[in-house]
């Protein structure tokens, strides 16, 4: 059964190395939240502040609407969402956690999943390298909480330690059913499969390591589950150019698309 992680004196770096995951207390100002809500709604019904669309779109309107709905870099679309993904309080705990000394965005996902408890609002068990073939070194997640995340909603859910086993095969993140995805993955021999629930209150962050498996379940609740992930990297990084990123990190020289949130 997933759990939360017990009260605990260990450091926000010691918890991201030891678990491959770590939380923080709220750190984004709630006006900044509430007004980047406003604006996660509109990009989802497709307006678009600067004119610019975003580079992917996995929902529109008119679609199923108990499937999750994914928006990929939506700070190209409306000025408050680059005022979110930038917050320098992102960048200082993510180098906090991590020891960088240079952190940048290069790529962001709205979420929102909608209330209801239907299956097509999950999101399978997946490691993010699987899909970041094109960056070697250190790049990782932050996950922003726009709302109460409680056990109900869907949260995210950590596989403590996962980090540490290799890159697996099997994860999807379109894939409706955990357990069946479960099933598909081998673990190392002697490891345990341990879930650890991201229960947040709104304007806080969980932060996890490129290849700790991590995925959600339905929201049972009666109101959306709105989230930004954003997609880091740090000093320590850098692109394997053999391999095609589909235009996924081909930005880094954009402020207003890939903004630099920390530096040393």
């Amino acid at each position: 059964m997933p759990r939360t992680l017990e009260p605990e004196t260990s450091t926000l770096t010691e918890r991201f190395e030891r678990d491959g995951f770590a939380f923080t207390p709220p750190i984004l100002p709630p006006d900044l939240v509430r007004r980047a809500v406003e604006r996660m709604d509109a990009v989802i019904q497709g307006e678009y502040a600067t004119g610019r669309a975003p580079c992917s779109r996995c929902w529109n309107p008119g679609d199923d609407p108990q499937k999750i709905c994914k928006i990929d870099n939506a700070q190209v679309c409306d000025p408050v969402i680059l005022e979110l993904i930038s917050h320098p309080e992102i960048g200082r705990w993510a180098a906090e956690a991590t020891g960088a000394r240079m952190v940048q965005v290069w790529s962001t996902q709205l979420l929102y999943k909608p209330p209801g408890g239907e299956t097509a609002g999950n999101v399978g068990w997946h490691q993010d390298r699987q899909y970041w073939k094109y960056w070697d070194g250190e790049v990782f997640t932050a996950w922003l909480a726009l709302c109460d995340i409680d056990s109900a909603i869907g949260p995210v859910t950590f596989v403590r330690g996962s980090h540490r086993w290799g890159e697996l095969s099997g994860g999807d993140f379109f894939g409706g059913d955990l357990n069946v995805l479960r099933g598909k993955m081998t673990i190392p021999n002697g490891a345990a499969w341990e879930e650890v629930e991201g229960l947040l209150p709104a304007g806080a962050m969980s932060l996890h390591h490129r290849l700790t498996i991590h995925g959600s379940g339905p929201n049972r609740t009666l109101r959306p589950r709105r989230s930004f992930a954003l997609h880091l990297r740090t000093e320590k990084s850098g692109r394997v150019a053999s391999v095609p990123d589909g235009g996924y990190a081909s930005h880094l020289d954009e402020p207003g698309y890939c903004p630099v949130i920390y530096r040393a």
